[in-house]
């Protein structure tokens, strides 16, 4: 703990830096609760979405199969993301990603040279990378919310066991001393009372 003046204006100091921690942490308090909720709400929507793209990827497998290597490379090869649209939005004072849209290139595919099922092989696939982006953007959001809820938890740790039990410290420290100090003056002055009127006796 630093050292602090044993002084009146260090009192007015250290009861205006408690009013000022006592103010903020039931803010910061608020906060970190909201975070946790953000976090653990987005830890079930990740859970749920990553359920929903593995039963999705088992439906197709069961019959990718059939599909013959020419059709495979015709999918892929038709199938290219060409931008990723995303916005953002404001969650207990964090900016996070929200995907918006996935666009895909046109598809060159004569579709009368083609098999019937590759144009259904192709929304899967684009459908699965939708899907696959939305987790990312999902991860991201939660990481950005568990990073800031790490630094409020730090802060609300600092206030409730630092910054206020300290000035609660130095306050009751400063106005012992101050105590001591006028207990002091007034036996000074009692004795120097004294010695006056014991000057001032006749002889």
């Amino acid at each position: 703990m630093a050292k602090i003046k044993l002084s009146k204006t260090e009192l007015k100091t250290q009861r205006d830096s408690l009013k000022r921690f006592t103010r903020f942490l039931p803010t910061l308090q608020l906060k970190k609760q909201q975070l946790q909720a953000e976090v653990m709400k987005l830890h079930e929507e990740i859970k749920l979405h990553s359920k929903k793209v593995e039963e999705d990827k088992k439906a197709i497998n069961e019959w990718i199969g059939l599909y013959n290597t020419s059709d495979k490379a015709l999918i892929e090869e038709n199938v290219i993301v060409e931008d990723i649209k995303l916005s953002t939005k404001c969650i207990a004072g964090v900016d996070l990603p929200v995907l918006d849209e996935v666009i895909f290139k046109d598809r060159h595919v004569n579709l009368f040279e083609s098999a019937l099922w590759v144009d259904e092989g192709m929304d899967y696939l684009e459908k699965i990378i939708i899907a696959e982006l939305t987790t990312q953007v999902l991860q991201e959001q939660k990481s950005r919310l568990e990073a800031e809820l790490r630094v409020t938890t730090q802060r609300v740790n600092l206030f409730e066991k630092i910054k206020i039990p300290e000035c609660q410290e130095n306050i009751r420290v400063i106005q012992i001393a101050m105590g001591d100090q006028q207990t002091a003056a007034v036996g000074r002055g009692k004795m120097a009372k004294k010695k006056l009127a014991s000057r001032d006796k006749p002889a």
